[in-house]
């Protein structure tokens, strides 16, 4: 039976990738048979999919079970197979096989319905992403990755024309204080191995019994770099958890003490490259044409600023 491409992936290719996307939507159903058909695989569920990536379970040749995932390479996903392979399965799943003409990648298989957004209380699920993160770090990033100074440089290089975007005062001089923040600490932009996009949803548990490991990482998105940038995504996903508190500030500090405790990072550096990250966030919503601060990046930025 031929590979259905789900509507919600095909509209996304489209909206990320233009004609090139929508080509690629296409394509997908062939390339997965030809892929499977290569690696001797045999579908055996549901596809699902991400934002790019179509990911389909499938069978070996000798029964194990395995999941076959294909997306576009561009600059975010072109490391994947590098990490994956750095890390050999230690904090993240095991890369099985790879076709660098397709960027096809065979991966162990893991229980997509239980990840971390399942776990009742937040900070329980704050601290094993940390130590998976700390696992994950470890590592020094191998070449060829995209590397924090340049996204660093190429952030900065955007400021001035994003703050004439900005209209309100406000977000302006919060606009420049989070580029003072990145300033202040590219001198030292790092050389760790880094995930780029662990948050809740992307931390599953192994789909046997008797893993090596009870929580493993999936979809990096890597980079070279300071540990420090790899906090925003935990601080902005479950927020529904911080909300319910009823001090947002505070709830956002607790969690990323939290996490730079267990990290032992230095916490102004830390705090310095996730003002970074908002940064990034706050120039991309300026390309996407909005002209203020996005109010969870602005709640972020202040906690953290102590404001």
């Amino acid at each position: 039976m031929p590979i259905q491409v789900p509507e919600a992936l095909a509209t996304s290719l489209v909206d990320f990738f233009g004609a090139r996307g929508r080509a690629w939507a296409d394509r997908l159903p062939a390339l997965a048979s030809e892929v499977a058909d290569r690696w001797e695989l045999r579908i055996d569920g549901a596809p699902a999919h991400g934002v790019v990536g179509l990911v389909l379970p499938v069978r070996r040749a000798d029964g194990t079970g395995a999941v076959l995932k294909l997306q576009p390479v561009d600059e975010e996903t072109a490391g994947e197979p590098l990490a994956l392979r750095a890390w050999d399965g230690r904090g993240a799943a095991r890369l099985l096989d790879h076709d660098p003409a397709t960027g096809a990648m065979l991966l162990e298989r893991l229980d997509p319905a239980r990840s971390l957004l399942a776990l009742p209380d937040d900070l329980a699920a704050t601290a094993v992403l940390a130590d998976l993160l700390g696992e994950l770090t470890q590592h020094q990033a191998p070449s060829g990755l995209r590397t924090l100074a340049d996204i660093a440089d190429a952030m900065l290089a955007e400021v001035p024309q994003a703050r004439g975007a900005v209209t309100g005062e406000a977000d302006r001089r919060l606009l420049a204080d989070l580029a003072a923040a990145v300033r202040e600490v590219r001198p030292e932009p790092g050389d760790r191995l880094l995930h780029g996009d662990l948050h809740f949803g992307n931390v599953l548990a192994p789909a046997a019994p008797g893993a090596r490991a009870p929580w493993l990482a999936i979809d990096p998105k890597p980079l070279a770099g300071d540990p420090g940038f790899e906090l925003l995504p935990a601080l902005q996903n479950r927020w529904s958890d911080l909300a319910a508190t009823g001090d947002l500030p505070r709830a956002l500090r607790r969690r990323f003490d939290l996490m730079t405790d267990r990290l032992a990072l230095d916490r102004d550096r830390a705090v310095r490259w996730t003002l970074g990250r908002v940064l990034q966030n706050v120039l991309w919503g300026v390309a996407d044409g909005a002209v203020a601060i996005d109010e969870s990046q602005r709640v972020i930025a202040l906690a953290l600023l102590g404001r």
